[in-house]
């Protein structure tokens, strides 16, 4: 979600690896071990947690976690919890960095000290202040200063206990005088508007001077301040929540009055000590914040342009894209904005074949075709994750879930056996597995996307043409892609590839370790399997599998994937898992008397409809086809006095959803939009209120058939699988472009098509206008700390 800021677009995304805690404090029990997860937070918005690690003082978690972030945050936190024998959460201790802070951990691993959690110490959120200093004159000739605190509003407070009923209290606060004012609760909000003034007497001169009109008592303003203290009102015996404060001292008017600013709330200072860090242990953290500041798209023309001629140009490695290749640092780093950008212009195909046919061309040994890091390879597995994940999921999660649920023991190690356990029966439960996922992969050919079968082709036909004397290259140059780097490296860790929420089991690990492997040889298609293996009880084991009708399937479905002219996977009716998971809905009142409460429901979608049920399993209660979808919008909090709600627009009636959290409403919001995007019927405008007590609470008109009074959100995509902003990799490949110009200089003697292609990459007529410091990741705060 981009982010308007001073003309551009700003995209805010982060990658994080969370690695271990050590040297937690022992639990106060007999016991002493604890069972701990860790949670990622905006601000104090859970967006994240990993699984429980249970009985440890130095949990190992080894989790990632990607997300495009949809709002602006201040801190970036991580809470340690302990899951008690009750069953209840108590938190241990946090980590949180700032944003603008955020750089200084860029991309590597750092132990970060846990630091204590306490009610006041939690606070979020800003409020919007305005002071003015008056002199007064009373009617008995008396002149005194007065002091006008007006508090307009607040926005992004905490949610507290699933609710939050702010009110303010406002004080003049001195060294011998205290005078407290309170405003209005706000019922359900997290951004209240208050807009109240209070009056607060500072200073009663003994004489009236009309030329200094705001001449007052220096030795009392400068020791008052106003403090603004924020609550949650609470029914509980334990009394009102506190939410934060903020401390504003007088002598700012000296320079302007009225004073109005936006201030950030802050941790209240009581004096309290806290425990020392080292107390808590720390948590090991890799963070990759990342900011992408886009102009509009005729800024990217020229080099745009250029990158997407790369097909075109003889030879392929004079060529814009492949040589941003070469001068960075990680051949990664190149292919993924390439690989989208060409994707989202549907020249993807075009561009790989042309680098592939160039490696080929290279290669001297058939058997080490596509081996190797090269820009080729990053590139089509970078294709094969983003064009190929459906497909992935739809192949391997119901295996993959078998697996992790079973829990066979599947060990064939003489020397890992545990005491109790059968060699042979482990071996018959690992050889139905590998039968099982073998057998799933192998079937799957018509639900290969097309860009990848395209691909495939054209590397085949590269193959064949350059290693004429080798039958089996052509099967090869495939397998060497689909085989061992799509779903090998996804059986081995289908977390990374979100076919599980979290890291498997120790003892389901070592199952899909041993699956993977069998697999990867498998579709290897290599002359001496057995001797493939390091381990004679794996080279044991594959016996069950050296046998023709094996070999002849590979061939078979490697044949039907890169075949060219192939029937467009769209066009096949089965169904495609998209997206599931709990959210809370709004009953819609469908009978006459129907109660139109809120209810927690497991929401599925497929490329066919969605629907959700009562627990996951369960029949659907409510199906929605997607071509019934007419748009798919936020809906604004103030309907319902709830947070992340989105709506689902049918003919007859809205769906009103809400998400766990902001992260989870932006996905489903997307994926929604973008699988129902084609459909002829989508509306222009809608509602972003909801339709209550008889009128829309946006527009106020009382017919609940009444045309929307707002734009629908446009422009995605109507492919399912990609969500690309092709301005925005633009940008990426001309900030690679300006990070390694200096390589890119070296190279301007190579050859004469080098030295064009280099000349124009670096040229001044492809750059954008001067970014400010604040876009190139460096913060320039806007706000009153």
């Amino acid at each position: 979600m981009a982010v308007e800021e001073e003309g551009l677009r700003v995209f805010q995304s982060v990658k994080i690896k969370i690695g271990e805690a050590k040297n937690l404090p022992t639990y106060p029990g007999p016991n002493k071990m604890r069972d701990c997860y860790c949670t990622v937070n905006l601000d104090q918005e859970e967006v994240f947690r990993t699984q429980i690690v249970e009985k440890s003082l130095c949990p190992f978690y080894g989790e990632d976690f990607y997300c495009e972030i949809p709002r602006s945050f201040r801190h970036l936190s991580f809470y340690i919890f302990d899951r008690d024998v009750f069953r209840r959460d108590s938190i241990i201790g946090k980590v949180a960095i700032r944003k603008e802070d955020l750089q200084k951990y860029h991309n590597r691993d750092t132990w970060f000290q846990l630091q204590h959690v306490d009610a006041d110490s939690e606070v979020q959120g800003k409020v919007h202040l305005v002071l003015r200093l008056s002199e007064v004159i009373t009617d008995s000739g008396v002149v005194c200063h007065k002091l006008a605190t007006r508090i307009l509003e607040c926005q992004g407070l905490p949610i507290v206990n699933g609710q939050c009923d702010p009110y303010a209290t406002v004080t003049l606060a001195g060294p011998c005088r205290s005078e407290a004012k309170k405003t209005k609760v706000k019922k359900k909000t997290n951004n209240p508007q208050f807009d109240e003034v209070f009056y607060f007497e500072v200073t009663r001169p003994c004489s009236y001077n009309r030329k200094s009109h705001f001449d007052f008592e220096d030795e009392d303003v400068d020791k008052l301040e106003i403090r603004v203290d924020l609550w949650n009102a609470s029914n509980l015996k334990f009394g009102d929540e506190f939410l934060g404060e903020l401390r504003v001292p007088l002598k700012v008017l000296r320079q302007s009055s009225p004073h109005e600013a936006w201030y950030f709330l802050q941790p209240r200072d009581n004096g309290s000590k806290s425990l020392k860090p080292e107390d808590l242990g720390s948590l090991r953290l890799n963070v990759v914040y990342t900011e992408d500041h886009v102009f509009s798209s005729d800024y990217y023309s020229p080099l745009r342009d250029l990158l997407l001629r790369s097909a075109d140009v003889e030879p392929v490695s004079a060529s814009a894209a492949h040589i941003l290749g070469e001068v960075c640092r990680e051949k990664q780093e190149a292919a993924v904005p390439l690989v989208r950008l060409f994707l989202h212009y549907g020249r993807v195909v075009p561009f790989i074949s042309a680098i592939a046919s160039a490696e080929v061309r290279r290669t001297q040994d058939p058997n080490t075709i596509f081996r190797g890091n090269s820009l080729t390879s990053k590139c089509i597995d970078e294709t094969m994750k983003l064009a190929g994940m459906h497909y992935l999921h739809v192949t391997l999660k119901p295996t993959i879930e078998e697996i992790c649920q079973s829990h066979k023991s599947c060990e064939i190690d003489p020397v890992r056996l545990k005491d109790g356990e059968s060699l042979e029966s482990n071996t018959e439960n690992l050889r139905q597995y590998v039968d099982r996922v073998f057998s799933v992969i192998t079937t799957s050919g018509l639900s290969c996307p097309t860009v990848m079968c395209d691909i495939f082709f054209s590397l085949r036909e590269a193959a064949a043409k350059r290693f004429q004397d080798d039958l089996d290259v052509r099967y090869t140059a495939v397998s060497s892609f689909i085989f061992l780097r799509f779903f090998a490296p996804a059986i081995l860790s289908p977390n990374l590839f979100q076919l599980t929420p979290h890291h498997t089991d120790p003892q389901t690990s070592r199952t899909l370790t041993l699956v993977s492997k069998t697999i990867q040889t498998l579709g290897s298609l290599s002359k001496s399997k057995s001797a493939s293996f390091k381990e004679s009880y794996m080279a044991a084991f594959y016996e069950f599998f050296n046998e023709q009708k094996y070999a002849d399937a590979v061939k078979n479905f490697l044949d039907l994937i890169s075949s060219s002219g192939r029937r467009d996977p769209r066009s096949v009716q089965r169904p495609i898992l998209l997206k599931e998971g709990f959210m809370i809905k709004r009953a819609q009142g469908r009978k006459r008397f129907g109660m139109k409460n809120f209810k927690k429901r497991w929401f599925r979608l497929t490329n066919h409809e969605f629907t959700y049920q009562k627990s996951k399993g369960d029949p659907p209660l409510y199906s929605i086809p997607i071509e019934n979808i007419l748009a798919v919008e936020p809906l604004e909090e103030e309907s319902f006095k709830m947070k992340n709600m989105f709506q689902v627009i049918q003919p007859e009636r809205a769906l009103y959803i809400q998400a766990n959290n902001c992260v989870e409403a932006k996905a489903w919001i997307d994926i929604l939009t973008k699988v129902s995007q084609c459909n002829q019927k989508r509306l222009a405008v809608y509602h972003p209120s909801a339709y209550l007590n008889g009128h829309w609470l946006c527009c106020r008109a009382s017919s609940d058939t009444a045309a929307g009074c707002s734009p629908c959100t446009s422009g995605l995509p109507a492919n399912i699988q990609l969500d690309i902003d092709g301005d925005r990799e633009t940008e990426r490949i001309y900030s690679l472009f300006s990070l390694y110009m200096s390589k890119l200089e070296k190279m301007q003697g190579s050859t004469p098509s080098e030295t064009r292609a280099s000349k124009a990459t670096s040229g001044s007529s492809l750059r954008p206008p001067p970014i400010p410091c604040e876009a190139r990741g460096i913060p320039c705060p806007r706000m009153v700390p």
